[in-house]
């Protein structure tokens, strides 16, 4: 078995009896609707992925704790260090914008300059920049591996053109401004209640609506997986492998360690 991702995935949670959603309910990420959060504006273009969580804090495969590292280069004044030591030894830059009052520790939404999530493929951007609070990201591009990973960790991702993400960034200069993003409706209202109105793949507003990861999409054809399984196995039951019809008392492979560890247990 290979590494596993700690937290654990929700599908594994069900798994192991910890979940606490209800029963109809399909296992993978929270939903997504609608959200009002505080809005931040980072008008850079081409941040790509090591400007998001540059490689020294890849070094873990877990899913949260690495909100710390998000936007390191333009965050602290040390990053090399806080990536050696850790976030206790991070020494803030006053001018950098999810740092400032109004910003820190409270924007939900942010702003971004064109073809964000560029650069290389790692999957710890969107953690480390969904751990830090960010649930909504508004550009005018995307970076195609960025923009799917981004709904496949439960963020939404939202394409505008430049006049309206001016219009968004004016808004974000004034902290503490709270913006409106309709997934439902397909469409982001501004403070004045303006609507702007956006488009989005039928299919990933599905899964995003619906809380469904790749895995949940499986498990929710459990019941059709399943049949199709028997029924394969009742017309062409060669193509379950001569390994599953073996009992297990047989060793098919007489020199494996399992059979001198299951001797050692019955000794």
């Amino acid at each position: 078995m290979g590494a596993t991702i700690s937290p654990p995935a929700p599908y594994l949670q069900v798994a192991a009896g910890e979940n606490t959603a209800s029963a109809d309910s399909v296992p993978g990420l929270p939903k997504f609707t609608s959200l009002k959060g505080v809005v931040a504006g980072l008008d850079i273009e081409n941040i790509d992925t090591d400007m998001i969580i540059p490689k020294e804090f890849l070094k873990t495969i877990k899913r949260s704790g690495l909100g710390f590292a998000a936007f390191a280069e333009l965050r602290y004044e040390n990053p090399e260090e806080v990536a050696t030591i850790g976030a206790e030894v991070a020494k803030p830059r006053a001018d950098f914008v999810l740092n400032k009052e109004g910003y820190k520790g409270v924007a939900q939404i942010l702003i971004a300059g064109d073809n964000f999530g560029c650069g290389s493929s790692r999957e710890h951007a969107p953690w480390s920049i969904g751990d830090m609070g960010i649930k909504c990201i508004i550009s005018t591009s995307f970076a195609d591996i960025f923009y799917n990973n981004c709904f496949n960790n439960g963020m939404l991702p939202v394409t505008l053109p430049r006049d309206q993400i001016n219009l968004l960034l004016e808004d974000a200069s004034t902290p503490n401004t709270e913006l409106v993003v309709d997934l439902v409706n397909q469409k982001v209202i501004r403070p004045n209640g303006e609507e702007i109105a956006f488009e989005m793949d039928s299919f990933k507003k599905h899964c995003l609506v619906n809380g469904l990861d790749q895995i949940g999409l499986t498990l929710a054809k459990m019941d059709e997986i399943e049949a199709f399984e028997k029924t394969r196995s009742e017309k062409f039951p060669w193509l379950d492998g001569a390994a599953l019809k073996v009992p297990d008392s047989i060793k098919m492979y007489p020199n494996a360690g399992y059979w001198k560890t299951a001797a050692a247990a019955t000794a």
